[in-house]
């Protein structure tokens, strides 16, 4: 029988740990902005900071995160609001590393398939952290949604995907975090999700993914399957 010939992955929070790259940059805008915090308030910034990242979450302008976070806590220097974005966009793509081993499986992957990359975002923070990690040198085929004008869960911007890799959807997978957007939309497109879900998350949707995985070691097991 024949075997699955694709592997499509999401960025964020999949391929890459983007909580870790919050952190880094709050401690850039802490050091930027505030002077003399104590450990007790840096933590309740963080958080702080984090619940309005979140709240913003899929918003490619990210002035109202700033602006939210230094109204709540006045710095001792304020971005003007025309600067925000602008330094969201140079810093932020900055804060992003990718584990070696995650690097390993890939290759591994892409030695038996093709492979490529469908993220929202905007595509300059989104190119800029693929640059930063060396991905664009693991993939075939790396779709933004941005650049494209589709988002997922849309099935077309996963349809795009596997028209550029000439792959029909049956012989393809996804794997991604988010239960909504990378699962749904892409069994719109007709293809099997594979739910990336390490902090064991509940899944209080009516989706159904194909597969739930915790590591990504899990992955390789694919490369011989038969569809």
């Amino acid at each position: 029988m024949q075997g699955y010939e694709a592997m499509l992955f999401d960025l964020d929070d999949t391929l890459l740990n983007r909580d870790h790259a919050v952190d880094k940059l709050f401690l850039m805008i802490l050091e930027k902005c505030y002077r003399d915090v104590n450990d007790l308030t840096k933590n309740e910034m963080l958080q702080t900071f984090k619940g309005y990242d979140k709240r913003d979450y899929g918003n490619s302008d990210k002035t109202k995160v700033l602006e939210s976070f230094f109204d709540e806590f006045p710095p001792t220097y304020r971005l003007l609001r025309n600067d925000i974005q602008d330094f969201w966009n140079l810093h932020f793509p900055q804060c992003f590393s990718i584990n070696q081993h995650t690097v390993k499986i890939i290759n591994a992957i892409k030695a038996q398939m093709k492979v490529a990359i469908i993220t929202n975002g905007s595509t300059q923070r989104q190119k800029a952290k693929i640059i930063k990690t060396d991905l664009h040198n693991c993939f075939d085929t790396i779709v933004i949604s941005e650049e494209v004008g589709f988002s997922k869960p849309d099935k077309r911007i996963f349809e795009l995907a596997l028209h550029k890799m000439n792959v029909p959807p049956e012989a393809a997978l996804f794997v991604g975090d988010d239960i909504e957007r990378d699962i749904g939309g892409c069994q719109r497109a007709h293809i099997k999700g594979i739910w990336f879900n390490p902090h064991m998350n509940k899944n209080d949707t009516e989706i159904k993914p194909y597969d739930e995985i915790d590591s990504f070691d899990r992955l390789l097991s694919y490369r011989n399957h038969s569809i």
